[in-house]
């Protein structure tokens, strides 16, 4: 009869009687007579005991399993304190499925080293468990979208133009005509709210930012929404309805991960219990000199370190509206009380994560749309296509983007961005 294999933690919740897993040998140690093998596969581990008194056909072979060695292992389950998961597998069969030559991680290697050996890292109980979460972060932005009604849309990754400026632009050589791997899908989204409406994407954007900072990838995965019809407000209250869901399907579905990650849940849960406060450009900088004796010049960016200083004062991310017209992208729409300023927010992450979500209403008058195109040095023949989206039936409209990498770092309570994403590319980082 074909054995019936169940995954450990089924095991697990079974407690008792015989079973059949299989999976990596996590750790291993013993003696010619015993050997004590953690079994890991991508639920939970256990702690399986092979007798050689059990196994002697088998011993030499046994005997020879190192780290990550492939098993397959029937036995009966009995209760151990002392285990790492509480219980105990004793072991009757064995079948070895892939053996593994020493393995080249141990605790003491470098983070560099352990990055550039990504593709074996990566069987890390810890990555395991923030890719785990990831793929709960994934499911809950479609989740959210979809239950607004709004219709997953997708946008050439080869684009002509720049849409968040040109000094972050990845130049191709696409068959002898210069293209760019796309920033963000955002002017292509803007024709597609004119025959969908509502629309979503999660997809990679590239930006070739000579950074080497510990949150910035030069490709990442970005969700991204856009919606016809739409207000300033409305753009707020759905990018932090969408935050509190994630975060509480992560509480929900991903405890065990959180906790092999040590993240403290009670930092979390104010994400969900509370409402996000809400300021402007004016009056953070107000906080930041009462508050830490910062004085920003007016017109200039927020820069990480004062990011880092607002997000010491709440326990929630924050929405910053009103951000000064010279520092934002030439398509944000004018607040119509104040010129100076643009109708766009960013939610700055709490515990220093900085920036999670930027969004806009976008310009809807072409006139004001090829002024700004000028301002910035851009070329508006360059921009005849998506002009087309203001000649043929304009009305309001906006959007955000939100760095996924960037949400995960935070949930998971992260060091480096690049432990959230299986293959972080950066400026310097480009193997595996």
């Amino acid at each position: 009869m074909k054995t019936k294999f169940i995954s450990i933690q089924e095991a697990l919740d079974t407690g008792k009687g015989e079973v059949s897993i299989r999976g990596w040998a996590h750790r291993q140690r013993g003696s010619n007579k015993l050997k004590f093998v953690v079994l890991r596969d991508v639920s939970n581990i256990i702690q399986c005991v092979l007798k050689k008194e059990d196994l002697e056909s088998q011993w030499d072979e046994i005997d020879k399993i190192q780290v990550e060695t492939s098993l397959q292992l029937t036995g009966t389950l009995a209760k151990d304190e002392r285990a790492p998961t509480g219980y105990e597998l004793k072991v009757k069969k064995v079948d070895i499925i892939g053996t593994s030559d020493k393995f080249p991680i141990t605790k003491d290697q470098s983070y560099e080293y352990t990055l550039d050996m990504r593709h074996l890292s990566i069987r890390s109980r810890k990555m395991i468990a923030t890719l785990k979460i990831r793929s709960t972060i994934f499911g809950a932005i479609h989740e959210y979208f979809r239950a607004k009604g709004f219709y997953e849309y997708h946008s050439p990754s080869f684009t002509p133009n720049a849409a968040e400026g040109g000094s972050t632009l990845f130049k191709v050589d696409y068959f002898g005509k210069e293209m760019f791997l796309t920033q963000t899908w955002q002017l292509y989204a803007e024709a597609g709210i004119q025959a969908l409406e509502k629309i979503y994407t999660i997809a990679p954007s590239f930006r070739a930012e000579k950074s080497k900072t510990s949150r910035h990838l030069t490709e990442y995965w970005h969700a991204e929404m856009e919606e016809a019809w739409t207000s300033f407000e409305n753009l707020q209250d759905h990018a932090e309805a969408l935050l509190k869901l994630i975060v509480s399907k992560v509480l929900k579905e991903n405890k065990k991960e959180l906790e092999i990650l040590g993240r403290d849940l009670k930092k979390l849960e104010p994400t969900i219990k509370k409402a996000f406060p809400r300021m402007t450009y004016d009056e953070v900088l107000k906080i930041l000199e009462t508050n830490a004796n910062m004085k920003i010049p007016w017109g200039k960016d927020l820069r990480t370190i004062e990011e880092d200083e607002l997000s010491k004062m709440y326990d929630t991310p924050i929405i910053v509206t009103g951000y000064p017209k010279q520092v934002k992208a030439f398509y944000m729409k004018e607040d119509p009380d104040n010129p100076k300023v643009v109708q766009g927010f960013d939610i700055i992450g709490p515990e220093g994560y900085g920036e999670l979500v930027g969004a806009s209403q976008r310009e809807e008058d072409i006139d004001k749309l090829i002024e700004e195109i000028k301002a910035e040095g851009g070329d508006p023949k360059e921009y005849e296509w998506y002009l087309d989206t203001r000649r043929y039936g304009s009305m309001p409209r906006g959007g955000f983007g939100m760095g996924v990498e960037r949400i995960i770092s935070w949930i998971c309570g992260l060091d480096n961005i690049k432990d959230a994403i299986a293959f972080p590319r950066t400026m310097t980082r480009t193997h595996p």
